[in-house]
């Protein structure tokens, strides 16, 4: 048990004075990022598959 206490008591020690949390504007601009690169990727995949769906659509109705 007292291995237990003592994780605890360095990890809480560890997220209080080791760990550097970002600004608030850093955090804006981080999530600003993602939500950027989450769209961007998001179109790509929506183009790709309405690609693949005309061209399966085209060899489909050949038959």
């Amino acid at each position: 048990m007292n291995k237990v206490s003592s994780y605890f008591k360095d990890s809480y020690k560890e997220l209080i004075e080791k760990v550097s949390w970002p600004t608030w504007a850093q955090l804006q601009q981080s999530t600003m990022i993602v939500l950027a690169a989450t769209l961007i990727i998001t179109a790509m995949v929506w183009v790709m598959d309405l690609s693949i769906a005309k061209v399966l659509e085209l060899i489909y109705s050949m038959f």
